[in-house]
């Protein structure tokens, strides 16, 4: 396995992040969601570096294969790790692809590190540019949810877990869009994460606030969400990016849910070697 050594714990041990790198040409990065690791890429990591493209993918601190701190789970940090990555692998021109979670990384990193290194960003079903509902934030989501998340964690993560993926990915009494073996695959990734990570990734993914990081991007960005994604709202979320990157281009997956790096893998690899090589993205009307 192969590791980026990511600043230091508390107690002074160092944290590895996990990654793969892949193909050559124009490197694309890609950045998981909660609470999973980089293997669900596993589509994308197949699929990419057949379009001379070179593809990392590296694990967040807290889950799969990486170091497990107790602490360093706020997006600052998060970023932070981002740019080790970068830096350590001395990548440059890079097309930043953050799915759900991972687009709160993105964001905080164009804004905290000036985009240093990156050329493009795309943000899959992402959780930006602000989940929770407050006074400034009408259109949120009521801080309940999140509680309920919270406790479900708290009473049994594991078959917090089970459920969740099935929202995740639109399975249903009468939709069965990805097989057992795709929701066994993703539960055993989440399990592989620590219960302090899961806990405290909820949080800073429910509470972030990235409408100032967002105001910092000027490079092209795509946007790309589900239609039915009952994880991270469509209205929450890609409806509102283009209030905050006009210039991106955004497009909607007809029906799809959360996970569509699964269940629309096709489509999503076309659109991220598009944007990545240079061709153009059809953005919905």
């Amino acid at each position: 396995m192969s590791y980026i050594k990511a600043g230091q714990d508390a107690n002074g041990e160092d944290i590895k992040l996990h990654y793969t790198d892949q193909g050559q040409g124009q490197t694309v990065v890609l950045i998981h969601g909660w609470p999973q690791s980089h293997e669900a890429w596993t589509y994308q990591l197949g699929e990419l570096p057949k379009h001379g493209l070179r593809v990392v993918a590296y694990t967040r601190r807290g889950f799969g294969n990486s170091s497990k701190p107790f602490e360093g789970y706020d997006y600052d940090t998060l970023a932070d790790d981002l740019k080790a990555v970068l830096d350590t692998l001395d990548l440059q021109n890079v097309t930043l692809v953050g799915f759900s979670m991972g687009g709160g990384e993105v964001a905080r990193y164009m804004s905290r590190h000036g985009g240093a290194r990156v050329a493009k960003v795309a943000f899959i079903s992402a959780v930006t540019p602000y989940l929770l509902k407050t006074d400034d934030n009408p259109d949120g989501v009521p801080q309940s949810v999140f509680d309920d998340i919270q406790a479900n964690i708290a009473k049994d993560r594991f078959d917090f877990l089970q459920s969740f993926g099935k929202d995740f990915y639109g399975v249903g009494a009468l939709s069965k869009p990805v097989s057992q073996a795709v929701l066994d695959w993703s539960f055993g990734m989440a399990s592989l994460g620590s219960h302090q990570a899961t806990v405290q990734c909820a949080t800073a993914f429910a509470t972030t606030d990235f409408r100032s990081d967002l105001a910092a991007i000027s490079v092209p960005a795509l946007v790309i969400h589900g239609e039915d994604d009952k994880t991270v709202p469509i209205k929450n979320s890609g409806e509102r990016m283009s209030q905050h990157l006009k210039h991106a281009t955004y497009v909607v997956y007809d029906g799809a849910p959360h996970g569509l790096f699964i269940t629309d893998k096709d489509k999503l690899n076309r659109d991220l070697v598009a944007f990545a090589t240079g061709s153009s993205v059809e953005a919905s009307k």
